[in-house]
């Protein structure tokens, strides 16, 4: 079986598609005081659509 018909592409390059993070992004994604508070976030509104979901 050959594997002529795959093209590899390399990471980051234009044709991979995926959009590259810059600095505030890169800044969101490893704060943890940041990354706490969306998760207390998520969890609240997880609770909330649970609770609603039992009436």
């Amino acid at each position: 079986m050959s594997a002529k018909h795959l093209q590899h592409i390399d990471p980051y390059s234009p044709q991979f598609g995926t959009m590259i993070p810059l600095g505030f992004q890169k800044w969101l994604r490893t704060c943890v005081i940041y990354q706490f508070i969306r998760f207390i976030a998520i969890n609240i509104r997880m609770t909330i659509l649970i609770l609603k979901s039992h009436h």
